[in-house]
C-alpha cells in the first residue's frame, strides 16, 4: 500500500497494533484467570479495553500532534517565501503524500525565485539599455549642436556651410540608424516579429546586397565578389535575410582597408544552406569574439570606425529567427570568415 511508504504512518500502524495484541494478550490471561474461579476476574476484560481506548488515543494524538508540528513548519517557511526570503525550503528528504506536497512546494518556490531573479536581469538589462542609448545618442547630438553652431557663424561662406550641413546629415543618419536598430531588435525580444518565409533564390538576394553597397565599394575603392550554386534557394523572409547579410556585408566593409575584398559564397553542405562573407580586413582578436554579439559592444581594435554595435547583434537575432546559426572565424591581420547555416 502506498499509505505505508510514509514511515511516520507505519510507525503509528506499528504502535496501535502493539496496542491491541496486548490487550489481546491481557483478555486472555483474564479469561483464563476466571475460568480457574479467580474473584474479580470478570470485569478484567473491561479494564483492558478501556486500557486499549486509551492507548489508541495517546498514540494517535502523538501522531497528529507531529504531522501538525511539521505542516506548521512547512506553512512557516512558505510565509517567509511570500515574504521575499529566496532561500526558504521544506525538509522533504523521507517519503510519503505529505513529504511530495512539501517537495512540490519546493519545487514551486524555486521556479517563483528562478522569475524573480529573470525580471531582476530584465529590469537591469533595461537600465543598461537606457544607459547605452543616451550615451550613444549624446555624441550626434553635441555634433549637430557644434555645426550648428558652426553653420551660424559661417553665414557668408556657402562652402562651409555645405560642409558642416553634410556632416550633419551624416549624424542624423546615424542617429536614424540607432533607432530603427533598436526598435526592429525592440521588436525581436517582444516576440512580435512576424516572418513571412518563401523558398527565395539565393543568388538573386546575394546579387541585390552586392547592389545596395556599389556606391559605397567604388567610393572606397574596394570589392564585393559573390560565387556558389546557380539554383539554390533557402525558406527565409527576403526582406529580413537581406537586412541580416547585409548587416555582416556592411561590418565587413568597415573592417577593410583600400583596396579589400569581401566574398560572399553560398553551398549546400548535407541538410544545411552555408553561406559566407570574408574579408580581408585587420580581423578581430580571439579574446574578442566571445562578446562581438553583444548590443552596443564595441571592440578597442574598431573603436575609431564609425558605428553602434547593433548590427551584429540584428543580423543574429534575424537568422536564429530562421532556425539559424552564425560563426564567426578570425585571424588578426588576416581577415575575418562570418558563417551563416540555415
Amino acid at each position: 500500500m502506498n499509505v505505508l511508504v510514509d514511515r511516520n504512518i507505519r510507525r503509528l500502524f506499528v504502535r496501535l497494533l502493539v496496542c491491541i495484541l496486548v490487550a489481546v494478550f491481557l483478555c486472555t490471561v483474564f479469561e483464563w484467570a476466571w475460568k480457574n474461579g479467580s474473584d474479580g476476574s470478570r470485569f478484567y476484560p473491561l479494564g483492558c479495553c478501556l486500557g486499549l481506548g486509551i492507548a489508541i488515543l495517546v498514540v494517535c494524538y502523538q501522531y497528529v500532534q507531529e504531522q501538525n508540528k511539521r505542516i506548521r513548519h512547512g506553512v512557516k517557511q512558505i510565509q517567509d517565501a511570500i515574504s521575499g526570503h529566496k532561500y526558504c525550503s521544506i525538509e522533504c528528504s523521507e517519503e510519503g503524500e505529505l513529504y511530495r506536497l512539501f517537495h512540490e512546494v519546493n519545487s514551486l518556490v524555486s521556479i517563483l525565485n528562478a522569475h524573480i531573479e529573470q525580471e531582476g536581469a530584465g529590469k537591469q538589462f533595461l537600465k543598461n539599455t537606457i544607459s547605452d542609448i543616451s550615451h550613444q545618442l549624446k555624441t550626434p547630438l553635441a555634433a549637430l549642436n557644434i555645426y550648428n553652431g558652426i553653420i551660424q557663424e559661417e553665414s557668408e561662406d556657402l562652402s562651409e556651410i555645405r560642409r558642416f550641413a553634410d556632416l550633419s546629415e551624416q549624424e542624423l543618419d546615424r542617429i536614424e540608424t540607432l533607432v530603427q536598430n533598436l526598435l526592429k531588435i525592440a521588436r525581436f525580444d517582444a516576440g512580435t516579429m512576424v516572418m513571412d518565409k518563401f523558398e527565395e533564390p539565393v543568388k538573386d538576394m546575394m546579387e541585390q546586397i552586392k547592389d545596395s553597397f556599389i556606391f559605397r565599394t567604388e567610393l572606397e575603392e574596394k570589392q564585393i565578389l559573390i560565387s556558389g550554386e546557380e539554383d539554390l534557394v533557402v525558406v527565409c523572409d527576403r526582406n529580413w535575410f537581406i537586412e541580416a547579410v547585409g548587416n555582416l556585408v556592411k561590418n565587413a566593409l568597415d573592417h577593410t582597408q583600400k583596396g579589400g575584398v569581401i566574398q560572399i559564397a553560398w553551398k549546400k553542405s548535407g541538410i544545411f544552406v552555408c553561406i559566407s562573407v570574408k574579408d580581408n580586413g585587420c580581423g578581430i582578436p580571439r579574446e574578442e569574439l566571445y562578446h562581438i554579439f553583444k548590443r552596443f559592444y564595441r571592440s578597442w581594435y574598431s573603436k575609431e570606425i564609425p558605428g553602434l554595435g547593433l548590427g551584429l547583434p540584428l543580423a543574429k537575432a534575424i537568422i536564429e529567427a530562421h532556425n539559424g546559426t552564425v560563426k564567426v572565424d578570425s585571424q588578426t591581420g588576416v581577415g575575418t570568415t562570418f558563417i551563416i547555416e540555415l
